[in-house]
């Protein structure tokens, strides 16, 4: 006699019920694998990190920024100083302005006495 090859009842049940635990298997988290002494940052550190990164480009462009005032700052003075028409200008200015001052002086020495004669 011939056997039947289609399955029975209970067969079917149990390949359903394999086929369903194995769907669901596909649904259930796996394990992550992580190498060795790999260390992942969190949102914070990063932010932290890039943020420490942005505020030291800042202060290396600043502290260039303020080299480069001053080396044009020293490089105008010893322009000043090594030009002879612009040292002959501050005697000039200097001389002017005590002149000035003793002008002043005098006129504030005349009106005192002015005041005292009256």
């Amino acid at each position: 006699m011939r056997e039947s090859k289609l399955p029975d009842f209970s067969e079917r049940l149990a390949a359903q019920a394999e086929a369903r635990k194995a769907l669901l298997e596909k649904f259930k988290p796996k394990p992550t694998v992580r190498a060795e002494g790999e260390v992942f940052e969190t949102r914070e550190q990063r932010k932290a990190r890039e943020l420490a990164e942005v505020r030291a480009k800042r202060a290396a462009e600043k502290e260039a920024a303020r080299l480069a005032k001053e080396k044009a700052e020293e490089e105008a003075r010893l322009a000043r100083e090594n030009d002879e028409e612009f040292q002959l200008q501050l005697k000039r200015d200097e001389r002017k302005a005590r002149k000035a001052a003793a002008k002043a002086e005098a006129r504030a020495k005349r009106e005192m006495k002015a005041q005292g004669r009256r």
